[in-house]
């Protein structure tokens, strides 16, 4: 297997909805592994995400899970998951199910650079970018 750089999401107890929100909007095979999978049954961790992948028709891979017991979930603000292409109808589709529910930052329109971008916050707080640009000839 090649390298591969992907966004890694740790959630507040509630990955496999945003998981699960994920594989809604990029479609894909999503494998979730809870941490009563690996020896902590009977655990009131039990059914939480130790380990999430979803990987998708597009070549995309985001990983996530719930903080792991006893640390602390400290969301940041100093990342946001990019996607991009030149596909207008898939990255569209894309930002309608991102931003619903969600807060828009940057509304999705042509930029000065002249492609359509546009920034949303989605409804677990996960920051996105969005960039149609245009396809080659």
């Amino acid at each position: 297997m090649a390298s591969r750089l992907n966004p890694y999401i740790s959630f507040a107890g509630d990955a496999r909805q945003a998981m699960e929100f994920y594989k809604e909007v990029f479609g894909g095979t999503l494998r979730l592994n809870t941490y009563g999978d690996f020896g902590q049954q009977g655990t009131p961790d039990a059914d939480k995400i130790m380990h999430g992948m979803l990987e998708t028709p597009s070549g995309f891979t985001l990983m996530g899970s719930d903080t792991p017991p006893g640390s602390e979930h400290t969301p940041g603000n100093n990342f946001s998951v990019s996607v991009s292409g030149d596909d207008d109808t898939e990255l569209r589709g894309y930002w309608e199910k991102l931003s619903a529910g969600g807060s828009v930052t940057v509304p999705l329109e042509k930029q000065m650079w002249g492609d359509v971008f546009g920034m949303c916050t989605d409804r677990f707080g996960v920051p996105w970018m969005v960039n149609i640009g245009q396809p080659s000839s």
